[in-house]
């Protein structure tokens, strides 16, 4: 199976995923890590490149039979369309979540405390989060909303979600 994330930052996102892929053993492909390595070895054009590694990465674990969480903001159509391809050739399901925070106060106050995972990757700002193009579905999907609950919470039933897809 591929679980394929969606939703901006500060929402909660790489945290489901990273439990998601923990809880079921899954392989974990963050956009995010996969850009920064991209950086950290000197590529400067990093646009599409990091999603097409995890395509590719995503491709080789799903052949082998292994689960696979894809942890990516996907905010167009484009990308999910491209991930659901990756599963389709594998021949394996796919299942799209979408983490929300309806609470707009609270999705700001988190990503401006969030710590800072990579040193290097450079910090979102609320305005670039405001600002980001993000298509509007056009398909079913599981959406978790992360405002006012507990990660616990988020997290249990992100896991029973998946597990009936």
């Amino acid at each position: 199976m591929l679980v394929i994330f969606a939703g901006l930052p500060g929402t909660g996102k790489s945290t489901l995923a990273r439990a998601l892929a923990q809880s079921e053993r899954f392989t974990l492909l963050r956009i995010d890590s996969i850009e920064q390595a991209l950086r950290d070895n000197g590529v400067t054009e990093i646009e599409g490149r990091g999603y097409a590694a995890a395509y590719a990465i995503a491709a080789d674990n799903l052949k082998l039979g292994l689960g696979v969480v894809a942890d990516s903001v996907n905010p167009i159509a484009l990308t999910r369309n491209a991930w659901r391809a990756v599963a389709a050739e594998a021949g394996v399901p796919a299942v799209d979540v979408e983490v929300i925070c309806s609470d707009k106060a609270e999705h700001r106050r988190r990503l401006e405390a969030r710590a800072i995972a990579m040193p290097d990757h450079p910090p979102v700002s609320w305005a670039e989060v405001e600002a980001r193009e993000y298509d509007a579905w056009d398909r079913d999907r599981i959406v978790i909303d992360t405002a006012g609950r507990d990660i616990e919470v988020c997290v249990a039933e992100l896991i029973a979600r998946v597990r009936s897809a």
